[in-house]
């Protein structure tokens, strides 16, 4: 007797915001899991026609219906510099040199040797795991 094995389909959520890209409104599809600041709750947001990600503040799309001002600059000069010596918080924004990227701290875990990680969600690069507080 063959088991029927079902594929789960990935439900995305999509909103409509300006993309700074192409200097029009286009739709974009959420990233990953919201994450809680004291700022609000925040979330990736990617276009789906220049594939650029932007971080959006999903309280501020809620609240408002010009979505323009809901999306969060996320500069170099408002980001700590990456290293893997120094220790992280969620909501942390940080730039990695060798990408030249900039992300957000989205979680912290603990890896098998005992030492910590960040899982970071960069705006080209993607989620990427870093290690954080090496001794």
């Amino acid at each position: 007797m063959a088991a029927v094995v079902r594929k789960r389909s990935r439900r995305a959520k999509y909103i409509t915001l300006y993309s700074p890209f192409l200097m029009k409104e286009t739709k974009h599809e959420l990233i990953g899991e919201p994450i809680e600041t004291e700022s609000g709750r925040h979330q990736w947001a990617r276009c789906t026609r220049s594939r650029h990600t932007q971080l959006v503040n999903l309280d501020a799309i809620e609240a408002e219906s010009d979505r323009s001002g809901a999306v969060v600059h996320v500069s170099k000069e408002d980001a700590r510099r990456y290293s893997p010596r120094e220790e992280y918080q969620i909501g942390d924004v940080i730039y990695h040199a060798v990408w030249e990227d900039v992300g957000i701290v989205r979680a912290k875990d603990v890896i098998s040797t005992g030492g910590k990680s960040i899982s970071v969600q960069f705006e080209r690069s993607g989620e990427k795991k870093l290690i954080e507080n090496l001794v």
